[in-house]
C-alpha cells in the first residue's frame, strides 16, 4: 500500500511517502525551491517521492494532508466575528489567500497530480501524535502535542496504544505556549516560524529577572493548563503582537538589526523558563493521566531543547 502524506500552505511545504505503513522517503519543497520555508504546494517534494519508490500518482492507494483546511477557517472566521471590528484590515488582507487556494487543498492535490483515489484530512494535532508515537517504536506510550495553533488546538494530551491515539484533555487557540514563546520572539527582534531557535540560544545567555513579568501574561495551573491575559498580548492578525501594557513591562521592542543588549538576553532566558515550568506541569499532568514512563512530544514547541 503506498500513502502520500503532504503539508502545505503554512511553512516548510513536504511531501512524504510510505509502503506498507513504513516511511521510505520525506522532501521539503524549500530543497528543491531553494526559497528558505517554501510555503507553496510542494509538487516537486512529491515528484521526488514518486521518483525515489518508482511509481506513479495512479499507483497511490490514499493521499493524507495534516490537517483540516475547513474547521481551521472556521476558526478564523470565528475570531474574525469575536474581534471585530478590530480585525476587520486583517480580515481583508487575508481572505484572499484562503478563498484562493488554502480552501481548496483537495483541487489542487487532484489537479496537480491527475490523482482520482482517496484524500483524507487530518486534523493537525493528530498528525503531530502520530509523527511522535508511531515513529516511537513504543506498543504504548502518553503523548504530548502543543505548537502554536492547528484548527482549534494548541495543545493536546493523549494516551497511544495499539487502538490508536486518544485525545485525553486539550487547550484551545488562543490560550497558546507557541504562540506566545513567538510573540517573545518578534519582540526581540526574530522572525515568526523561524527565529525562535535563536531566541532559545540567547536564554542560555541570560537570567530570568522578568520572569514576574511574564508570568503577569500566562496565568498557570498545577495540572500545566494555562490562559494568556490578552490585555498584554494582541491576536488580531494586524501584525502587532503586543500591546503597549507588554511595552511597559518589557520596555521597547527590539528592531531585527538591532543590537542585542543584556535586558533581550534576560527577557529570553525569562520565558525560556516559564516555557518550561508550563511543558513541565504538562507531562507531570500526563504522567498522572495515563499512569504511561513513556512519553512522545510533538509540534513544534517539542523542538525547544
Amino acid at each position: 500500500m503506498f500513502i502520500l502524506g503532504i503539508s502545505a500552505y503554512y511553512h516548510d511545504s513536504a511531501a512524504c511517502l510510505l509502503i506498507d505503513g513504513e516511511v521510505v522517503c520525506a522532501f521539503e519543497e524549500e530543497r528543491f525551491s531553494r526559497k528558505k520555508h517554501d510555503s507553496e504546494f510542494p509538487v516537486r517534494a512529491i515528484e521526488a517521492c514518486l521518483q525515489y519508490a518508482k511509481i506513479t500518482s495512479a499507483d497511490i492507494d490514499c493521499i493524507a494532508y495534516y490537517e483540516k483546511p475547513s474547521l481551521r477557517f472556521e476558526r478564523v472566521i470565528d475570531w474574525f466575528v469575536e474581534t471585530y471590528p478590530l480585525t476587520i484590515s486583517a480580515f481583508i488582507r487575508h481572505m484572499p489567500g484562503w478563498l484562493g487556494t488554502k480552501l481548496s487543498v483537495e483541487f489542487s492535490i487532484r489537479e496537480a497530480l491527475g490523482y482520482k483515489g482517496k484524500i483524507v484530512f487530518t486534523p493537525h494535532h493528530l498528525s503531530h501524535a502520530a509523527v511522535a508515537f508511531y515513529a516511537s517504536g513504543f506498543e504504548h506510550a502518553a503523548v504530548l502535542t502543543v505548537d502554536g495553533v492547528g484548527e482549534y488546538l494548541t495543545t493536546g494530551l493523549w494516551q497511544g496504544d495499539r487502538h490508536g491515539l486518544k485525545l485525553l484533555k486539550s487547550i484551545t487557540f488562543p490560550n497558546s505556549l507557541g504562540l506566545l514563546y513567538s510573540v517573545f520572539a518578534a519582540f526581540l527582534g526574530f522572525r515568526v516560524n523561524e527565529g525562535e531557535y535563536k531566541m532559545m540560544g540567547l536564554a542560555a545567555y541570560g537570567k530570568p529577572e522578568y520572569e514576574a513579568s511574564v508570568k503577569k501574561i500566562v496565568h498557570m495551573y498545577t495540572d500545566g493548563s494555562f490562559e494568556i491575559d490578552r490585555r498584554y498580548i494582541s491576536l488580531l492578525g494586524d501584525g502587532v503582537a503586543w500591546r503597549r501594557a507588554f511595552i511597559e513591562l518589557f520596555g521597547e521592542p527590539r528592531t531585527p538589526s538591532g543590537v542585542i543588549t543584556q535586558r533581550h538576553k534576560d527577557i529570553a532566558a525569562s520565558i525560556q523558563k516559564v516555557t518550561e515550568e508550563i511543558y513541565g506541569k504538562l507531562l507531570c499532568h500526563l504522567r498522572i493521566l495515563t499512569g504511561e514512563d513513556r512519553i512522545c512530544a510533538g509540534g513544534g514547541v517539542a523542538l525547544n531543547s
